[in-house]
C-alpha cells in the first residue's frame, strides 16, 4: 500500500512523536526527601535529574527496570492500643491533635495506611483489667456481648474515630484470647486450648465483633483469627484449620460477611513457614484465607518468608507485628524507649528486607507509649507480665508533656507517605555494603526509590532507569526518597 506524501509526512511524523513521549525528558526533574542523622526529618532537598546514562567510576549503581512488577502494596502503619490513647490524653487538646496529623494525615504527616487494631484485651491494653466482650460463662449466643469498654475516652473506637479525621487506612484485627469460659485448663498457662465444643460460639464471637465495630462506623477489612498461637492461646494449626473451614468459613459465607480473613498470626518468620501450610494445603480451608500475616520478631529468616510466597503467590504477605522487647536475651531489660538515630536506620533495614521478601504490609506494634515504655496490662495467666516495657513509634513524656518522634517514626513515615495503598513494587538490581535501593509504580504512575544508607559516612548511588542515570549522594545514616514521573 503506498500513501501520499502529505500523508507520509504525518505518518512519520506522529510515529517520531509517540517515540519520543515514551522516553524519558532529558534533564527529567526528580524530587528527593532525606531524613538522616544529621538532623534532615521529611526534609525537601533541591531536584536531582536524569542524564543520559553514563559510565561511572565510583559510586554503587542500582538499576530499576519497571517491566518487571512484583507485589502490591496494601499499606504501612503501627498499632492502635489504651496505652496509646492513655498517653495521648496525657496531652493538651491542640497537641493530641497536632500527634494524630503527624501519624494519620497523609499530606502533613506519615499518612500511616495500614493498621492493627485488637479484639479485646492483649498487654498493652491497659486502660483496665484484663476483658474479653463476653465474659459470662456459658453464653454460647452471645447475649451479654458488648464493645462498651472499647467507646470510653482511652478505648479502641474512640482511638480509632480520631485517627480516622487525618486519613483513611485499612484495618486488621487479631485476637489473643477468646473468653476464658472457652479454654480448657485457664489456670495452666502451658494448656489454654480452645475446647472445641465452644467453635460456633466462638465464630458467632467473631461475627459479633465486626458487627459491633461496623455499628460505630468502623469497618474491619482483615480479622486474625489467632495472634501467636501456642503463645497465648495455645491452639494447633490442625485445630485453627478445623474452626476455619467447618465454623467461621461458613458462619462469615452465611452472614455475607465483607470481611476477609487472615490465617493467625505466627510469632516470627520460622514458625509461619512451618506451620501455615498445615491450613493452606487443605483446599477446605485455603478458600477462606485471603492474606497470610506473620510476625517479625528474631529479625531473621526473610529467606522462609519468600519461600512462603513461592508457594503461594497469589496470597499477600503481611508483617503485622515487631516491636524491640524482645530484641536482646533478657528482653524484659533492654533499655526503652530507644531514642538514638541509629534505631531508626536499625528499622529500615527490616522493611527492606521484608518488602524484598513479598511482604504487602508492614505493620509495627505500639504506636504510641510513655517515656517508660508503658503502660500495660497485668494478667499472668494470660502470659501479660508486670515490667512488660516497649518501645513505640512515637514516645509521649506524661510527665513532662512532650512528644518525641523517634528514629523508626521517619524510616517508616518515608513508605507510609510516599509508597500509598496500590502501589507495585518493581525489580531494583545492584547490592553494596549497608546501601539499598528498593522502587516502586504508584497508582498515579510515579515511580519512587527509597534509598537507605547504613554508613557513618555518605555515600554516592548511581540510579539507572530506561537508558538514563541519575547521581545522589546520600548523607550518612539516613533514607533518601526520590519521586518522579515518567
Amino acid at each position: 500500500m503506498s500513501f501520499p506524501r502529505t500523508m507520509k509526512w504525518w505518518f512519520f511524523s506522529f510515529l517520531l512523536l509517540g517515540l519520543c513521549s515514551a522516553l524519558p525528558a532529558a534533564g527529567q526533574e526528580v524530587k528527593v526527601v532525606v531524613s538522616s542523622k544529621a538532623g534532615d526529618r521529611l526534609s525537601a532537598k533541591p531536584s536531582l535529574r536524569f542524564e543520559e546514562k553514563q559510565s561511572f567510576k565510583t559510586g554503587t549503581v542500582f538499576q530499576i527496570n519497571d517491566a518487571v512488577t512484583l507485589q502490591k502494596i496494601d499499606g504501612f502503619g503501627a498499632s492502635f492500643q489504651e496505652a496509646g490513647m492513655i498517653g495521648l490524653n496525657a496531652l493538651d487538646p491542640s497537641e493530641q491533635e497536632k500527634v494524630l496529623e503527624a501519624l494519620f494525615d497523609p499530606e502533613h504527616g506519615a499518612g500511616f495506611s495500614a493498621m492493627k487494631t485488637v479484639i479485646a484485651a492483649t498487654d498493652f491494653m491497659s486502660a483496665g483489667p484484663w476483658y474479653t466482650y463476653d465474659d459470662t460463662p456459658g453464653d454460647v449466643e452471645m447475649k451479654h456481648f458488648s464493645i462498651a469498654r472499647d467507646l470510653s475516652p482511652n478505648g479502641l473506637v474512640t482511638y480509632i474515630q480520631r485517627a480516622r479525621k487525618y486519613g483513611q487506612f485499612v484495618l486488621q484485627a487479631p485476637m489473643d484470647y477468646p473468653p476464658d469460659w472457652m479454654l480448657t485448663n485457664v489456670e495452666d498457662r502451658a494448656h489454654q486450648d480452645v475446647d472445641p465444643k465452644y467453635f460456633d460460639a466462638l465464630a458467632l464471637y467473631y461475627l459479633r465483633y465486626l458487627q459491633e465495630y461496623e455499628k460505630q462506623g468502623i469497618f474491619i477489612d482483615y480479622l486474625s483469627l489467632f495472634n501467636e498461637p501456642d503463645i497465648y492461646t495455645k491452639i494447633s494449626y490442625t485445630k485453627i484449620r478445623h474452626l476455619l473451614k467447618d465454623h467461621v468459613g461458613p458462619l462469615f459465607e452465611k452472614e455475607s460477611v465483607k470481611t476477609k480473613i487472615q490465617l493467625s498470626e505466627a510469632p516470627n518468620r520460622d514458625d509461619a513457614y512451618r506451620n501455615y501450610p498445615i491450613v493452606l494445603d487443605d483446599p477446605a480451608a485455603r478458600k477462606y484465607v485471603a492474606c497470610v500475616p506473620y510476625h517479625g520478631y528474631e529479625f531473621k529468616d526473610h529467606g522462609k518468608i519468600m519461600a512462603l510466597h513461592e508457594r503461594y503467590p497469589d496470597l499477600p504477605l503481611w508483617m503485622t507485628e515487631v516491636d524491640h522487647s524482645y530484641q536482646t536475651d533478657t528482653p524484659r531489660s533492654v533499655p526503652l524507649p530507644k531514642l538514638g538515630w541509629e534505631d531508626g536506620d536499625f528499622w529500615g533495614n527490616q522493611i527492606f528486607s521484608d518488602l524484598e521478601s513479598y511482604a504487602s504490609a508492614w505493620i509495627y506494634w505500639n504506636m504510641i507509649l510513655d517515656e517508660k515504655g508503658g503502660p500495660c496490662l497485668v494478667s499472668e495467666v494470660h502470659e501479660d507480665r508486670a515490667g512488660n516495657r516497649q518501645h513505640p513509634v512515637v514516645v509521649i513524656d506524661r510527665q513532662q508533656r512532650r512528644v518525641i518522634y523517634t528514629g523508626l517514626y521517619y524510616y517508616l513515615a518515608h513508605f507510609s507517605k510516599f509508597v500509598r495503598p496500590g502501589a507495585v513494587r518493581v525489580e531494583t538490581t545492584g547490592e553494596a555494603d549497608k546501601v539499598r535501593c528498593i522502587a516502586f509504580k504508584t497508582t498515579d504512575g510515579e515511580f519512587v526509590a527509597q534509598l537507605l544508607n547504613s554508613r557513618e559516612t555518605r555515600a554516592e548511588v548511581h540510579l539507572h532507569w530506561r537508558g538514563r542515570s541519575l547521581l545522589a549522594t546520600l548523607p550518612a545514616l539516613s533514607i533518601t526518597t526520590c519521586i518522579w514521573n515518567p
